[in-house]
């Protein structure tokens, strides 16, 4: 019994010992990521997740973050080797409705100036010091696209997935607060009041049914490395247009993606142990994050303002600023700011055809940025 008793005391003396000033850093990260997820509902699901995998993994000799631990098998099995983002995409694609675009094709171009934040912050990211796929990894923050930024930053720079992902979706989290201020700036009262009628074009079902399709093999031949993205996305939506598995695509969108995005959470946030995350680099990740967003939203607003002069003052540039990749977020931003200046203003169908070429292309530009760095070679 005093053995025992002395093998207890010494394991509380242990674990008091082995906790370092990162550790406790970091548990109060955690807290600030419960505390964003749960009082202020800042993407919830994912962020919670994240935070219980950085608290599990910065306890002192916590058996689950060793070599044989779940969070370190959640790793391996779904963040190591991709298939976690891969399987939320199947999710995304059974969710999005790619109608509005189909009924305006023209905001493709939206959706391509959405991604300029991507290469610009590749660029500046190059120029402080971080190798060609550090920088990279953390201009695709910019797509403003969390599964696209785990898969890119997982193949391209494993060491920074932590910082990344959180960057990645606490931005996405914050849409509505940091979209509207660069819209307000760059745009002037007179342009958002402008109003678009939209003329509902039917888009039949063989069309709905032949957009993923085609989609995947435009893409797929044009950028290889966009496959595994193009293709999950596409295969989502294609269950939910071809209208013969619907309960594939219930379990896609619904318990598949649940259970998916709270493994990934879980082994993302494994990640960032006290030590690896406390980084003046950390800092600099969140700061070129927050700059990628930015310019992805100006590049789209300033876009719309070239699409307002060719149209002699009929297209609202604040549908260029829905072209980035947070669907639904930013085309819902886009008609709030809308209702703000004129309440009969309804721009919501144009920002969501916007939004979801959106969508496509910072996958796109994944694949673009795996390319250009030789992934896989």
């Amino acid at each position: 019994m005093e053995r025992s008793m002395s093998e207890l005391i010494a394991s509380i003396f242990a674990g008091i010992g082995a906790l370092s000033w990162q550790s406790l850093v970091m548990i109060g990260i955690a807290a600030l990521l419960f505390y964003l997820a749960i009082v202020h509902q800042y993407e919830p699901l994912l962020l919670l997740p994240i935070g219980a995998g950085a608290l599990l993994a910065n306890l002192p000799l916590s058996p689950l973050a060793g070599e044989d631990g779940l969070l370190t098998i959640l790793y391996n099995a779904g963040v190591g080797n991709e298939l976690f983002p891969l399987l939320i995409f199947i999710g995304i694609g059974a969710l999005t409705d790619f109608s509005p675009l189909l009924s305006n094709p023209r905001m493709v171009l939206t959706g391509a100036a959405g991604q300029f934040g991507i290469f610009g912050t590749l660029l500046l990211a190059l120029a402080l010091g971080f190798s060609r796929e550090e920088s990279a990894s953390i201009g695709i923050i910019g797509a403003i696209d969390g599964p696209t930024s785990i898969y890119v930053s997982s193949l391209l720079a494993p060491h920074l997935l932590g910082p990344i992902t959180v960057a990645a979706y606490s931005y996405m989290s914050l849409v509505p607060v940091i979209m509207p201020p660069i819209i307000r700036t760059l745009t002037t009262p007179a342009e958002r009041q402008i109003r678009m009628a939209y003329v509902t074009r039917p888009v039949s079902r063989r069309t709905r049914i032949l957009f993923p399709i085609v989609t995947t093999v435009i893409v797929g031949i044009l950028v290889p490395f966009a496959i595994p993205l193009i293709g999950m996305l596409m295969l989502g939506n294609l269950m939910r247009e071809s209208g013969v598995v619907q309960r594939l695509t219930n379990t896609s969108a619904q318990e598949l993606a649940n259970i998916v995005t709270l493994f990934l959470g879980l082994a993302i946030g494994s990640t960032m142990e006290g030590t690896r995350f406390l980084q003046p680099a950390t800092l600099a990740i969140l700061a070129l994050g927050m700059l990628a967003f930015a310019l992805d939203t100006a590049a789209g607003l300033l876009f719309g303002k070239f699409l307002n002069l060719l149209s002699r003052g009929r297209f609202n540039p604040m549908i260029g600023a829905a072209g980035i990749s947070a669907f639904p977020m930013a085309a819902r931003v886009v008609q709030k700011l809308a209702n703000e200046e004129d309440f009969e203003n309804f721009l919501l169908m144009h920002a969501m055809g916007a939004n979801a070429a959106g969508q496509i292309a910072s996958v796109v530009a994944g694949g673009v940025l795996l390319a250009l760095m030789g992934a896989g070679r």
